[in-house]
């Protein structure tokens, strides 16, 4: 079922290693997922896993597991402990994290975002400090991209639904790193998704690479001097490759390809692949599916010339809003044991908590301008799905943390209120230490607060 113009193309490039290649579409697709650094327990989790993990070479956090693991419809996976993410995918966001040193320092963007695997791996390295926006054109990937921000219990995070054009006018030289994850005609998919193959054309190539320049003209103009800018896609195309990085580079003389390590089984790029392809071309990567256990991919990583000027703080003039919403002042008195670090801000009639180095939102198209707290009702405040998902029970007053060997767990996630004795009042819901929901006691009966449109049975006894 792939494309003939693909296939005769592949024959012309990889000449003897054709065969090998066309074999690789015969092995089985090999599932992974990437853990949470921002959860606490994580190291427990990988000695009580539930599942048969096996690392991924190029990511710290990246583990293939057995299909008949099912992590998807899992506990664990509504509770953020986990990202669902193919192996290969990972790889651009831990070369844009490589070097890093000081988190709190970091303005990071993901330009090309949803539906947030690369966002949401870049916000487990940074723990919490520094500052990360994501960015997705298209509005209804950018919803999704909110939610798994949401879902991964991220507190220095921004959503932004803007083009890249936009975003370059309001943040010249703003960011530290930027990753370029960018639209692609998405051969290395071919595998995976059979919808890439029918959506797949010569024209569609040619098409995605003017995108592409775009998208990096933008990148360029709001990459700090000194700073990393990762260009990445999942094609094989040279054209969208070296093709892409080397007009890139003639359009911008102040950047140049970053020389970095390789896993096993990444291969360079191939200069000669394009006209007048230079050498340095060699020091991109490749990922080929039937040389490693993962799709393909592409990634450059590239440097800014200069150097990037010290860390200072910002000046937040704005004050915090906190302090005009007496119910969740409330709220936090009487639910919480630590208190939320940063200003809040109201964001239409919800409240926010933003990123310590939040820039002006003036005139964008914001989604997400940091952790939701939840809604100020007129006699009291609802906490938000977003904010249980960023707690621990450690962080609470009141919590109630099922086995996974419970039905109770189950029973939360779809939707079920439970008996329960204690101080009436909201609690945090738990699995195995992990925050997951929230609810509230009365009268002997645990209300459920889990999201009606997040809620599923996923009891399997």
């Amino acid at each position: 079922m792939l494309p003939e113009d693909f296939l005769n193309r592949m024959k012309t490039l990889l000449g003897e290693e054709y065969p090998l290649f066309l074999e690789g579409y015969q092995r089985e697709y090999r599932p992974s997922l990437r853990l949470n650094r921002q959860k606490e327990g994580i190291v427990r989790f990988l000695a009580q896993s539930p599942f048969s993990l096996s690392p991924v070479p190029w990511c710290k956090d990246g583990f293939y597991y057995e299909k008949e693991d099912a992590p998807g419809r899992h506990p664990f996976h509504e509770a953020g402990v986990y990202y669902i993410q193919e192996a290969s995918a990972m790889a651009p966001a831990e070369y844009l994290l490589e070097d890093m040193t000081d988190p709190g320092g970091e303005r990071i963007l993901d330009l090309c975002a949803a539906p947030g695997g690369k966002s949401t791996q870049l916000a487990s390295g940074l723990r919490g400090r520094g500052l990360l926006v994501c960015n997705e054109i298209h509005p209804a990937r950018a919803k999704i991209l909110s939610e798994n921000i949401e879902r991964m219990g991220i507190q220095n995070a921004m959503v932004f639904n803007e083009t890249p054009t936009h975003l370059a006018k309001t943040f010249p030289e703003y960011f530290t790193r930027i990753l370029v994850d960018a639209p692609c005609s998405g051969e290395g998919m071919f595998r995976k998704n059979a919808d890439a193959c029918e959506e797949w054309s010569l024209a569609n190539v040619a098409l995605c690479k003017k995108r592409q320049a775009e998208i990096l003209d933008a990148a360029a103009a709001m990459l700090l001097p000194g700073g990393r800018l990762v260009y990445s896609t999942c094609t094989f195309s040279p054209e969208e490759n070296e093709g892409s990085v080397s007009s890139f580079l003639k359009r911008h003389p102040d950047f140049s390809i970053a020389k970095v390590p390789k896993a096993d089984g990444m291969e360079s790029g191939i200069p000669s692949w394009i006209e007048n392809g230079a050498e340095q071309l060699c020091d991109t990567i490749r990922l080929w599916p039937h040389k490693l256990s993962g799709e393909g991919h592409y990634l450059a990583v590239l440097k800014k010339d200069g150097r990037l000027p010290a860390y200072e703080p910002q000046n937040q003039k704005n004050s915090d809003k906190r302090e005009s919403c007496p119910q969740f002042l409330e709220f936090a008195r009487d639910t919480l044991k630590t208190e939320l670090s940063g200003r809040a801000l109201w964001f239409g009639e919800q409240l926010y908590l933003r990123p310590e180095e939040m820039p002006s939102v003036n005139g964008l198209k914001v989604l997400r301008p940091g952790l939701h707290l939840g809604t100020a009702k007129k006699n009291r405040f609802v906490p938000s799905h977003a904010l249980a998902l960023a707690l621990s029970p450690a962080k609470v007053k009141r919590f109630v943390d099922f086995s996974l060997d419970s039905r109770e767990i189950y029973a939360y996630l779809n939707g079920e209120t439970f008996a329960y004795e204690g101080e009436k009042g909201w609690y945090l819901i738990a699995v195995e230490g992990y925050a997951i929901g929230w609810g509230k006691l009365a009268g002997g009966t645990m209300k459920n607060h889990y999201p009606k449109g997040l809620r599923k049975n996923l009891w399997k006894k």
